[in-house]
């Protein structure tokens, strides 16, 4: 008998989706609501808010809200209609493309309407069935879901592991040359849950040993690391190494949209084989005048960068003083990890934006392993020294209540498994 399709997703909601009765508008799908920046406002309240990936704070910069309104009264949000292959290509669009590709350090450069379906695709687009991908297992979702696309064999290796990374592309070049393919190695510049950076510098130095491509997603490290903002390589000294540079407007650009930057060539044959561009109409004008304004702040205005980091070392120095386990973290993501259930997550989350007007965002289980708490903290330009003690201060208090049992007390009368 054939079953109903709908039949196993009525009947398990899957291990978040179990909890949206409880969760949804508050923990998930939140809404907040005012001008963007460190304080918000949420379910009426008044917040501190550390979940906003605005890092360099152009979200509400006078001159990119200036930039945006222009275009906006300019082209509307329709213009340029259709695709960049047939009616939607404009010089603003090349423009973006080149100051992008010399930021980066690259030769070329090409747009993409979304981050997520441009990594996606463009991972879809280099590789073929003869071809073996090598990638780290706590890589992103985007990353994840294009591999899932690939038709060939595909290893990961462990998580900024250099004997695995070497023990994989081992393996893969072995495959390689029994297919008569190539082989794609994929790594963050950021790993967006700890904070980490990748082991770029190293992995570049494996291809002395190895013949590989190197795919680089640098959406945290676009326009944070770096000298000059241009990312974890340039971080590192080896950005010239990363062969296929990608990062996304969602995060240091405070937009929509993404890009991807190489040689040329790459970039040519990326114009015409990605399939999330050449059907999908053209990044619309607002995003991309508002990109070119956003770019420019970023290669002009270093101050901004440099307030970032003080109130990143300034929260970081401050948990660790105070004990928290913030991992190995050396970005701007700032991870603390409790011990805990995702119940007492729940209560505890509950508690620090009702009693401490602070909200945060918990990531649990399945994203990390169970019995684990992270609390995820996005410090950004625009929050001042005053922010970081009165997050402190708070979270003082909530440990205290974590490792003394009223969290667990609350969730056991409270939260029913469902």
């Amino acid at each position: 008998m054939v079953k109903d399709l709908f039949e196993r997703i009525q009947q398990n909601k899957g291990p978040l989706g179990k909890w949206a009765s409880q969760a949804e508008g508050y923990f998930v799908f939140p809404k907040l609501e005012g001008e963007l920046g460190p304080r918000m406002q949420f379910q009426g309240k008044n917040i501190l808010n550390w979940s906003l990936n605005d890092y360099l704070g152009l979200a509400n910069h006078p001159e990119v809200r200036k930039a945006d309104t222009e275009a906006a009264a300019q082209y509307g949000a329709a213009y340029p209609m259709g695709a960049r292959m047939m009616s939607g290509h404009t010089d603003a669009h090349e423009q973006l493309e080149r100051e992008l590709a010399a930021f980066v350090m690259k030769e070329s450069a090409y747009l993409l309407n979304f981050g997520y379906q441009g990594m996606v695709s463009i991972i879809d687009a280099l590789v073929t069935k003869n071809d073996i991908i090598v990638y780290d297992v706590d890589s992103h979702a985007c990353i994840i879901d294009g591999v899932r696309l690939h038709m060939g064999k595909r290893f990961t290796y462990k998580h900024n592991d250099l004997e695995s990374m070497e023990k994989n592309l081992q393996r893969a070049t072995k495959m390689a040359t029994e297919t008569g393919g190539g082989i794609l190695f994929i790594t963050e510049g950021v790993f967006g849950m700890r904070g980490q950076q990748g082991k770029l510098k190293e992995v570049v130095a494996l291809k002395e040993k190895y013949n590989f491509r190197l795919l680089v997603d640098d959406a945290h490290g676009f326009g944070t690391l770096g000298k000059t903002g241009a990312g974890a390589g340039e971080e590192q000294g080896c950005q010239d190494g990363i062969d296929v540079y990608f990062s996304t407007f969602a995060k240091s650009m405070a937009n929509i949209g993404a890009f991807v930057a190489a040689d040329k060539d790459i970039i040519d044959y990326l114009k015409y084989n990605l399939r999330s561009q050449m059907f999908a109409k053209a990044l619309p004008m607002i995003q991309t005048i508002g990109s070119l304004k956003r770019l420019e702040l970023l290669r002009n205005s270093s101050e901004i960068k440099d307030k970032l980091w003080v109130n990143v070392n300034a929260l970081q120095n401050g948990l660790k003083e105070k004990g928290f386990n913030i991992g190995d973290t050396n970005t701007c993501i700032t991870p603390v990890y409790l011990e805990g259930s995702i119940p007492e997550a729940m209560i505890m989350v509950n508690d620090l934006r009702e009693n401490y007007g602070i909200f945060l965002s918990i990531v649990v289980y399945p994203v990390i392993p169970k019995g684990i708490i992270l609390l995820r903290m996005i410090p950004t330009t625009t929050h001042t020294i005053a922010d970081i003690d009165e997050t402190l201060t708070a979270f003082d208090a909530i440990r205290e209540k974590l490792e003394n049992g009223t969290y667990k007390k609350i969730a056991d009368s409270t939260i029913i498994d469902n």
